[in-house]
């Protein structure tokens, strides 16, 4: 397992751990999203967040994760929390949750020398901006699952996962105290809203948290919802930007001074252009993740499912690659030829 204090972490597995980390927003998400059946047999009591990421490295920019020991069924279990940070949703998620909820039990079985598995309830987060339209099913991935004859089939590993497309999510859907509501809304928002759709967002968070019994909690709070929102790549422009902190002198004085210096600090921290610049690299940054989606996917309806390394690649291809890709692909006549250009 890696210690997650070493992994890099971006603005979106940052905010995501730094929420979720409180075990209150954590029990509240449970509470709110669980299916009643498995809440039922859930005791929130005994939630215990664990340490490390069993996410791959290489995939720890597009994935976050985080592990909840509890009892479930009056028997030690877990809850695994699979956050998609990407803009569009990826096809292979079911398989490699399979792979980290295989090591969560490889674990669990090297240090306790346990004879059993405990139950793992898988639970994927994602926040993109075109809708999950993958079955959650990991016999989705097999091609002509469904006719394969029941002999195979009861030979053949499957589960399903729980999924919460927060893309889809009405303002009436985001359920929860208010800690959870503003961070959900946040996440929604941030790849679905256009920077001026936005400022509505960081309107509402602020007064709902001005409104908190602990105010001090509550500007705490607005502070890491700012540095996330300030980081995540949303291109703010200073007009914007400027617009936010004299509505809030207004409305949340102390949301306004928190802006304000979390602004010239993240200036002072090279994050600066990133409010002028954040606009182009946006743009930039959604155009590659696009072209990444488009191309993983036509490859894998004209060759199939592509093998990890394949993907692993096509993820570290710069822009001006995966244009070139994406119009070879047709001219593409094997897996071979995709290997070739690849330089694998």
């Amino acid at each position: 397992m890696k210690n997650s204090e070493t992994k890099i972490q971006n603005p979106h597995d940052k905010f995501f751990k730094e929420i979720f980390s409180n075990p209150l927003v954590a029990r509240d998400f449970i509470e709110n999203y669980l299916p009643e059946p498995i809440l039922k047999i859930v005791d929130l009591n005994e939630l215990e967040i664990q340490n490390g990421s069993h996410v791959d490295e290489e995939l720890s920019e597009l994935f976050s994760d985080m592990l909840f020991r509890t009892k479930i069924n009056q028997r030690d279990g877990y809850l695994y929390f699979l956050f998609e940070h990407k803009s569009y949703p990826d096809r292979m998620v079911a398989l490699q949750l399979l792979t980290y909820m295989v090591r969560i039990w490889n674990q669990k079985v090297n240090r306790e020398n346990d004879t059993h598995i405990p139950v793992i309830i898988p639970l994927v987060i994602y926040h993109g901006k075109t809708q999950w339209k993958i079955g959650p099913m990991l016999s989705d991935l097999i091609m002509d699952f469904e006719m394969l004859p029941e002999e195979v089939k009861q030979m053949t590993p499957d589960y399903r996962y729980q999924l919460y497309d927060l893309s889809q999510f009405s303002d009436e859907e985001i359920k929860g105290n208010a800690e959870l509501m503003i961070a959900l809304s946040i996440f929604r928002d941030v790849f679905k809203k256009t920077s001026q759709e936005f400022l509505e967002t960081i309107f509402k968070a602020a007064r709902a948290l001005d409104e908190l019994e602990e105010m001090e909690t509550g500007l705490q709070y607005f502070e890491t919802c700012m540095r996330y929102i300030l980081t995540s790549g949303l291109p703010l422009s200073k007009d914007q930007l400027n617009t936010v902190i004299k509505q809030l002198a207004v409305t949340y004085k102390k949301g306004s001074e928190v802006t304000m210096t979390l602004a010239e600090v993240l200036r002072e921290e090279g994050f600066e252009e990133g409010i002028e610049k954040g606009k182009k690299e946006g743009i930039e940054e959604g155009k590659k993740e696009l072209a990444i989606g488009l191309a993983i996917n036509r490859l894998t309806k004209r060759f199939g499912i592509m093998p990890s390394e394949y993907r692993e690649k096509i993820n570290t291809l710069d822009l001006n690659s995966l244009e070139m890709l994406n119009y070879e692909i047709d001219d593409l006549n094997s897996i071979e030829d995709v290997r070739k250009f690849l330089g694998i």
